[in-house]
């Protein structure tokens, strides 16, 4: 029973978070919304940060189970905006929140998987310089976190999935075996 306690928890919060900002959400809202007591909550969480720490943390690692090799930089890019959009109410409340630097962090997370991924995907059967990998990593990664803060930032009113598709139609231009590659 306390699996699904915890994921009543989960679920209200959840709902609460995609009508309202976080910071209008309490502990007593969470709880009458799902029917159980306060100790309930505090049985399974410790306090709200915590909770939302989870959630983000589970949808973050989800999303890596659902994709567990990126072959395209397209496919790595439709993940984190799968990721985002899933709920993006509660995504927008949390990122305009005092939580920002911890869905920042798990999205920056997100995005060194998706290019990590991706990047051993494309250099499969080649030997690479490894501090050249490393930089077009850092480079790809801090790209692909910098345009989807710049679309929260901007309230998120474009179509970023169309616009990631736009890059990496753009990018063909740019192959992959500009890396060195060691024989």
């Amino acid at each position: 029973m306390p699996n699904f306690t915890r994921n009543a928890i989960k679920a209200s919060f959840l709902k609460l978070l995609s009508q309202r900002p976080l910071d209008k959400i309490t502990i007593k809202d969470i709880v009458e919304d799902c029917g159980v007591n306060r100790n309930s909550f505090y049985y399974h969480f410790e306090d709200l940060p915590a909770l939302l720490e989870e959630i983000v943390g589970e949808q973050a690692a989800a999303m890596m189970a659902r994709h567990p090799t990126i072959d395209s930089v397209e496919e790595g890019c439709e993940a984190i905006v799968e990721f985002v959009t899933k709920n993006k109410r509660a995504v927008y409340h949390i990122y305009n929140s005092l939580s920002r630097d911890m869905f920042e962090r798990h999205l920056m997370k997100l995005c060194q998987y998706v290019v990590s991924a991706y990047i051993d995907a494309a250099l499969a059967g080649h030997t690479a310089d490894e501090a050249d990998r490393a930089v077009i990593i850092r480079y790809h990664r801090c790209a692909c976190f910098g345009t989807v803060i710049d679309w929260l930032n901007d309230g998120m009113k474009d179509d970023i999935a169309a616009y990631f598709r736009r890059i990496c139609q753009l990018r063909l231009g740019w192959p992959l075996d500009t890396v060195p590659v060691h024989v």
